[in-house]
């Protein structure tokens, strides 16, 4: 299979806008789900087990399928389409899914984030196996090796953040607790900000454009909603630790 590479830059470039677009849409208020649900939820909803589930899943497989295509790319490439994003999105499909207690997701919610992992699926495994070129001195290179040690440190924040959230609650609560210990000492989003240290990390260690793209999507979609929960917190309790911030300890 040969590199479409047009394809790849038209796809890089819409991810950047609908970022862009989303962190102006929701300037103001927050996406309707999870604590952020009007007091009248969507007719149609999916439970959050599946949701996380189906959404998740195309973001680990289309990769997959894209190996079983001929290619010519280097180890390199194909290590990090499987030992950075692949596993990041393992995690969430069948780890993450089956763990989480959070509420049902609106039915829409569910169906355009799908559609959202099917296209960055695509985007980045077609990329890292069909477009990109490592030389042999990537690997020994400070991007390459620094980048992999900011991806797999925010997985670890990340992982262990939503263990904190998880465990804030027993089976069948649906209350919201503040949240205690790791990063939540100094963000209300410390599971978050691992994420976005994966990804930015992931851009670096690949340097280029679609993994960029990417993590600006992604600061772009999860900024607003850390910020919306740091208020939510301040709103609803009020012993809320005054000097913790939302997403970027000491600064925002």
């Amino acid at each position: 299979m040969h590199c479409c590479r047009d394809l790849i830059n038209y796809l890089s470039c819409g991810m950047i806008l609908a970022g862009l677009g989303h962190l102006v849409q929701h300037s103001k208020s927050q996406a309707s789900y999870g604590r952020h649900m009007g007091l009248s939820p969507p007719a149609r909803t999916v439970p959050a087990r599946l949701a996380w589930f189906l959404q998740e899943l195309p973001a680990f497989l289309i990769p997959l399928l894209l190996l079983l295509t001929p290619h010519r790319t280097t180890s390199t490439g194909r290590y990090l389409l499987l030992g950075t994003f692949c596993m990041h999105y393992f995690q969430r499909t069948f780890v993450y899914s089956l763990l989480t207690r959070g509420q049902p997701f609106p039915l829409y919610v569910m169906v355009t984030a799908g559609l959202f992992c099917s296209v960055n699926g695509f985007l980045q495994g077609h990329y890292l196996l069909h477009c990109a070129h490592f030389d042999d001195g990537w690997t020994a290179g400070y991007r390459y090796k620094t980048g992999l040690v900011l991806f797999y440190l925010g997985m670890a924040i990340n992982m262990h953040s939503d263990y904190i959230l998880r465990n804030l609650r027993k089976p069948g609560e649906v209350v919201y607790k503040i949240p205690k210990g790791g990063l939540f000492e100094y963000v209300s989003g410390a599971n978050y900000l691992g994420e976005l240290v994966e990804w930015f990390g992931y851009a670096i260690a690949t340097w280029s454009l679609p993994t960029l793209s990417f993590a600006i999507f992604s600061l772009c979609f999860i900024g607003p909603r850390a910020y919306y929960h740091h208020r939510y917190y301040h709103d609803k309790f009020k012993d809320y630790p005054r000097l913790r911030k939302a997403l970027i300890p000491f600064i925002f």
